[in-house]
C-alpha cells in the first residue's frame, strides 16, 4: 500500500464507525486486505511485523496528519452538520498546525466504539511491551497529570514519517532532544596505526558488531547474554580514539553518533536524566553505535553525599548504569585517564581498550602515511630521525603535516622544507607546555 491510499482506507474505516454510531445502521468496519499491497516501506512494515487490524488503523492515524493535514475535518462535518462538540472522538489542536490531530482517544472511538472491552483491548497498542513502543515507532504524548492517558496525541517517530512517506529514513540533526552528531571519516583500516594488542582489541569489537544477531538469535542465547556492549577507550589525546569508533561503524555499515555532553549535563535536578533518556529512547533498536567523547564530565567517580548536589549527582550515575547496560547496541567511552571512570562502570564494561602515545615505530609509519605522495621532502629531513627524536601522536603529526604543507604553498614549492618542518613540530610541543630539542 503506498501512502497515497491512506486516506482511502482510513476514511471507510471511520465512515463506518460514524453510521454505527450516529444512523445504527448494522455495518462492519472494513477488514485490511493484506494482499496486493505492493512493495513500499509501509507495505513492508506492515507484512514483515504482521499487523493486525487494530494496528493498521492506529498506524494509519499516526500518519495521516502528514499526508493529509485536513483529514478529519470534513469527514465529522458530515455527520455534524450544524457543528457542536464531539468528545468521544478526541482530537486536539496543535500550535501551527490547523486540522485534528488524533489521540488515543480518537483510536479507541474508531476501533471500539463505546463497547468498553474492546476499548480496553485496543488501549494494549500503546503499552511498553508492544511492538510499536519496543521498535520506537508510535507512543501517545505525555498529558498532563490530571488529564487521562488517551488524550494524548498519537505521535508517530520522524524516521518513520521519513521511511514511510519518502522510502527512506534521514539521519537526525542535532538538537536538543538528540544532543549528538554523526560523525564519518575518509580514511581506511591502514590508515589506523596502533599497537598491536590496542588493535587486536579493536578486533574484537568488530567481532561482536558483525557477529552478535547471530549468536544471540541463531545460536538461542537472547536472554542469557546481556544485551549490547560496552567499551572503555582510554588514554592520551590525538591517540586514534575518535578514528576508531569511525572505522568500526564504516566497516560494519552502522552510524556513529558522538554524544555532546555539553547538552546532556545539566545544573537543573533531573534534567541530565531527561536529556539522556531522549537520547537512549531515540537510539533504541537501532544498529547505532553511541560514542561518548571526554566521557569523564559524566561517567566521572562519584563523591560523598555532602549536599543535595551530590546526591543528584551520583542519581545520575545509577541512571546512566540503568540505561548503559540495558542499551542493546554498542556504547563506547573514551576518557584520557582510565582512573577518571567510576569503578561501577569499568566493571560493567566488556572491554577496557588502552591508546598508548605511538613509539618509534608507529611515528615512522604515521609520518610515512600522512606526508603527501606528490609532495618531496626537503633532503634534510630524514623522517626515521624525526620519528625517533620526537614524541608526537597521530593528531600531532597531522597538525605538523597541515603547518608545513600550507607553509609550503605559500612559499609556491613543492618540496617541504626542514625549517617549516621544524616550525611545525615546534608549535605542536608549545601547545602541550613540552620543550623541543632543536639539535
Amino acid at each position: 500500500m503506498k501512502p497515497s491510499k491512506v486516506p482511502e482506507y482510513l476514511k471507510k474505516v471511520i465512515q463506518s464507525r460514524f453510521e454505527l454510531e450516529f444512523k445504527r445502521n448494522k455495518v462492519r468496519l472494513p477488514v485490511f486486505q493484506q494482499e496486493n499491497m505492493g512493495q513500499s516501506e509501509l507495505s513492508k512494515f506492515i507484512l514483515e511485523n504482521k499487523l493486525s487490524f487494530a494496528e493498521v488503523v492506529v498506524l494509519f492515524l499516526a500518519l495521516i496528519p502528514h499526508i493529509d493535514p485536513g483529514f478529519f475535518g470534513p469527514l465529522i462535518s458530515a455527520y455534524l452538520p450544524n457543528g457542536g462538540d464531539f468528545p468521544e472522538f478526541g482530537g486536539i489542536k496543535g500550535k501551527n498546525h490547523r486540522g485534528i490531530l488524533p489521540t488515543g482517544e480518537t483510536a479507541l472511538y474508531i476501533l471500539a466504539g463505546k463497547d468498553l472491552k474492546k476499548r480496553v483491548e485496543v488501549a494494549g497498542v500503546f503499552e511498553d511491551e508492544h511492538l510499536f513502543a519496543r521498535k520506537s515507532v508510535l507512543y501517545l504524548e505525555p498529558t498532563n497529570h490530571d488529564e487521562p492517558k488517551m488524550s494524548g496525541r498519537i505521535l508517530l517517530d520522524e524516521e518513520y514519517v521519513d521511511l514511510f512517506i519518502s522510502g527512506k529514513i534521514s539521519k537526525p540533526g542535532m538538537s536538543s532532544d538528540f544532543p549528538a552528531q554523526r560523525i564519518t571519516t575518509e580514511l581506511e583500516w591502514n590508515d589506523l596505526v596502533l599497537q598491536e594488542k590496542t588493535m587486536s582489541e579493536i578486533k574484537e569489537i568488530e567481532t561482536w558488531l558483525k557477529y552478535n544477531d547471530t549468536l544471540l538469535n541463531a545460536w538461542g542465547m537472547k536472554g542469557k547474554i546481556k544485551p549490547g556492549f560496552r567499551v572503555l577507550f582510554h588514554g592520551p589525546p590525538g591517540t586514534g580514539k575518535t578514528m576508531t569508533a569511525c572505522l568500526l561503524a564504516k566497516y560494519t555499515n552502522r552510524d556513529v553518533y558522538r554524544i555532546d555532553l555539553s547538552m546532556v549535563v545539566s545544573k537543573y535536578i533531573g534534567e541530565t536524566e531527561k536529556n539522556l533518556s531522549k537520547l537512549f529512547d531515540k537510539a533504541a533498536n537501532k544498529d547505532w553505535i553511541l560514542f561518548f567523547d571526554e566521557a569523564d564530565a559524566i561517567f566521572g567517580k562519584r563523591t560523598n553525599v555532602r549536599d543535595a548536589h551530590d546526591k543528584y549527582a551520583n542519581q545520575e550515575v545509577s541512571y546512566l548504569l540503568q540505561r548503559i547496560e540495558s542499551h542493546s547496541g554498542l556504547v563506547i567511552l573514551a576518557s584520557n585517564l582510565k582512573s577518571n571512570i567510576d569503578s561501577s562502570f569499568t566493571r560493567r564494561f566488556n572491554s577496557m581498550v588502552e591508546f598508548e602515545n605511538p613509539g618509534v615505530p608507529e611515528r615512522r609509519t604515521l609520518w610515512e602515511n600522512y606526508l603527501p605522495e606528490h609532495v618531496k621532502l626537503d633532503k634534510k629531513i630524514v623522517l626515521k630521525d624525526v620519528a625517533q627524536k620526537y614524541d608526537l601522536t597521530g593528531a600531532n603529526i597531522v597538525n605538523v603535516i597541515h603547518y608545513a604543507g600550507l607553509k609550503t604553498l605559500e612559499n609556491k614549492s613543492t618540496t617541504i622544507s626542514q625549517t617549516d618542518l621544524m616550525a611545525g613540530i615546534q608549535k605542536e610541543y608549545q601547545k602541550e607546555g613540552k620543550m623541543i630539542r632543536m639539535d
